[in-house]
């Protein structure tokens, strides 16, 4: 089925079926009518690749994901991590409620070394792509600052650890933080400390500064605080550096759910009841605080409405590419469960 077709069967040029399919305004809203029938009634599908050309544009949209650099280990465990995470699948879950209706594609991309983010510059710099929402966290990524340079439309799902004017989704991670530990000090706990994410992560940093500042505020000593990986193995191994360092804690704020879920059994194999002896509070309120046993407690970011406005903001920079686009920073919660 042609264009020609169409316009035979409504009655008009072939530049006004053109004009109609392609989304111009400058068509009669009557005339429109009219053709839109024809198209159902042919069962008329554009060619996508032919209004490309046109257009310039794919319909499509890059989900990236960059990573710290592997130093020489194998992706495998890089993909592992990002599908067994359910930060992720909530991620992809609110970008494609928004790029779905749009008629938009979302093409997921990886980059964990120098050769694969080379691969991916050269991709989105030929124009595969009209835009890109980048999950990154690593404060060495080049990926913010070039992006911004190449003018590609792009939306950071976190705050820019470098100066690059860049559009980004975050939340309050501060405000998080201080949720947990006033409700922690509210418990009546006097021994509280932490495990944080990696610290070369801007999120992590704010988690623990704002731990630091919310301990100060309520006028308790330093934090006894240890790095983990946000992976649930490295909760495990976190829990028992921790133990080690402080073993007459009486509370833990623990920087995401994942982690929570591997460091409660260790808390039960060293002896330690939760909540009675030790209060749990994780970061995310993903399916891993539901797995958590008791039921975590833990400070709720809006990951899938965080999604869906990165993938918003991200439509509206290919649609006006030379207006700026703002920052958005959404309001944690604290989800009050068992374990605190």
């Amino acid at each position: 089925m042609t264009l020609e077709h169409v316009a035979k069967v409504a009655g008009v040029s072939r530049a006004t079926v053109s004009r109609v399919v392609n989304g111009k305004s400058t068509v009669d809203p009557e005339l429109r009518r009219i053709v839109e029938e024809a198209v159902a009634a042919t069962n008329y599908v554009p060619n996508s690749a032919a209004r490309s050309l046109v257009t310039r544009r794919t319909n499509s949209v890059a989900l990236v994901v960059s990573e710290a650099e592997r130093r020489g280990q194998p992706l495998d465990p890089f993909v592992g991590r990002m599908f067994t995470d359910p930060h992720f699948g909530r991620v992809v879950s609110g970008v494609i409620q928004v790029l779905r209706p749009q008629g938009m594609a979302m093409v997921l991309m990886l980059a964990d070394d120098a050769e694969s983010r080379g691969q991916l510059q050269g991709y989105l710099r030929q124009g595969h792509v009209d835009g890109v929402i980048l999950v990154s966290s690593h404060a060495s990524d080049p990926l913010p600052q070039w992006l911004t340079e190449a003018r590609i439309p792009a939306v950071l799902a976190s705050r820019p650890a470098s100066s690059a004017s860049i559009a980004y989704v975050d939340v309050d991670q501060r405000e998080g933080v201080r949720l947990a530990v006033d409700h922690l000090v509210g418990l009546g706990r006097q021994r509280i400390a932490t495990i944080s994410g990696p610290l070369d992560m801007p999120a992590s940093r704010e988690r623990l500064d704002g731990f630091r500042d919310a301990l100060a505020a309520h006028g308790r000593g330093e934090a006894v605080h240890v790095e983990g990986d946000f992976t649930q193995d490295g909760g495990a191994a976190a829990m028992r550096a921790l133990l080690e360092r402080a073993p007459d804690l009486d509370a833990v704020f623990i920087a995401s759910d994942l982690m929570a879920l591997g460091a409660l059994p260790v808390l039960s194999r060293s002896g330690r009841r939760v909540p009675e002896d030790v209060a749990v509070i994780g970061f995310d309120d993903s399916s891993a605080a539901l797995a958590c046993d008791p039921q975590l407690t833990t400070v709720r970011q809006p990951v899938e409405d965080m999604a869906a406005e990165m993938a918003r903001l991200v439509l509206r920079q290919i649609a006006e590419p030379a207006k700026t686009m703002p920052m958005v920073v959404f309001r944690p919660t604290l989800v009050v469960r068992q374990s605190a």
